[in-house]
C-alpha cells in the first residue's frame, strides 16, 4: 500500500486511482474544523482535476464519522462584534462550500460511514454519490436540538432523498436514524459489519475507478440536476451530455468492445 501523507487531522492517500480522504480527529468524534473543511474542499478539487484519480472515498477514524462543525478553530469563532450578514456569509463560505464540493466533484464520491454522522457530518455523507454504512453508524439531524435551522444543504438534500414529509420528521425531532433504518429509508446504499467497511468501500471505489470516468461524471451531473429542472431541460442536458461523451476515448472503447465481444478497458479519458 502506498504511504499516506503525514498524519494530521485529514489523512490522504491515492491507491489504485482512488483518492482516500480520512477525517482524523477521533477524540472529537471528527467534528470538522475550518482547516479540515478547507483541506477536504481542496482534495476534492484536486480529484476533479487529476486524470489519474478516478474515484474518491470519504471516511473517518475512531467511533464517529463526523459530529458536525467545530467552529472553534475557524476565523468566525474569534468574532466579537457580529453584524447582520455575518452568519449567512459564514454558512455560504463554509458548510455550503463543503457540500457543494462533494456534489460538484467530477469523480464518483463514496462515503464510508464508520459511526455517528451528525449535523453537517450527516450532510457530508448524504451528499456523496454512494453511501456505505457500518452497522454501528447512525445519522442525526442535530440542529433542532440546539435551536438551529439545518444548514449545509440539509433542507435541499433530505427531501430529495426521502421526500418532504419524512425529511421534516427527521429535522423537526432530531432523532437518531440507525444504519439499519437508514438503508431501509434509502439514505444509504448498504450496511456492512464495521470490520468490513473499508473493504466494501474499496471494492466499489476500485470498480468505479476502472469505469468510463467521463461518462460517470456526466451521469452524476444529470442525476444531480434532474430534480431541479423541468423535463425539457433535463432531456436537453441528456442529449448534450451524450454528445460530449461520444468524443471521449472511453466511449469509443465501450462501443468497440461491444462489437468485438470483449471486456472494455477504460482509461478514464
Amino acid at each position: 500500500m502506498p504511504p499516506e501523507t503525514p498524519s494530521d487531522e485529514i489523512r490522504h492517500r491515492v491507491e489504485n486511482a482512488v483518492s482516500w480522504i480520512t477525517l482524523n480527529r477521533p477524540d472529537a468524534m471528527n467534528a470538522l474544523t475550518w482547516d479540515q473543511r478547507e483541506r477536504i474542499i481542496a482534495l476534492l478539487a484536486d480529484a476533479s482535476a487529476d486524470p489519474a484519480t478516478r474515484a474518491v472515498v470519504l471516511t473517518a477514524t475512531g467511533k464517529g464519522f463526523c459530529a458536525g462543525a467545530d467552529l472553534r478553530g475557524g476565523p468566525a469563532a474569534t468574532a466579537t462584534d457580529r453584524v447582520a450578514g455575518d452568519v449567512a456569509r459564514m454558512i455560504r463560505l463554509g458548510a455550503q462550500r463543503l457540500i457543494t464540493a462533494v456534489l460538484d466533484c467530477e469523480k464518483p464520491v463514496i462515503a464510508a460511514v464508520n459511526g455517528t454522522a451528525a449535523g453537517i457530518g450527516a450532510h457530508l455523507a448524504l451528499a456523496c454519490d454512494l453511501v456505505i454504512a457500518a452497522e454501528p453508524a447512525g445519522f442525526i439531524e442535530v440542529f433542532v436540538r440546539r435551536g438551529l435551522v439545518p444548514d449545509g444543504a440539509g433542507a435541499y438534500l433530505l427531501p430529495r432523498l426521502l421526500g418532504p414529509r419524512k425529511a421534516k420528521e427527521l429535522m423537526f425531532f432530531g432523532d437518531a436514524v440507525p444504519a439499519a433504518e437508514a438503508v431501509r429509508l434509502g439514505l444509504v446504499n448498504k450496511v456492512v459489519p464495521a470490520d468490513e467497511l473499508e473493504a466494501a468501500a474499496r471494492e466499489w471505489a476500485e470498480r468505479l475507478a476502472q469505469g468510463p470516468t467521463r461518462a460517470l461524471a456526466l451521469t452524476k451531473q444529470l442525476v444531480n440536476a434532474s430534480l431541479d429542472g423541468d423535463r425539457a431541460t433535463a432531456l436537453a442536458a441528456e442529449a448534450t451530455a451524450q454528445e460530449l461523451n461520444m468524443t471521449t476515448a472511453d466511449a469509443n472503447e465501450g462501443v468497440a468492445s461491444f462489437v468485438e465481444r470483449r471486456t472494455p478497458k477504460y482509461l478514464g479519458r
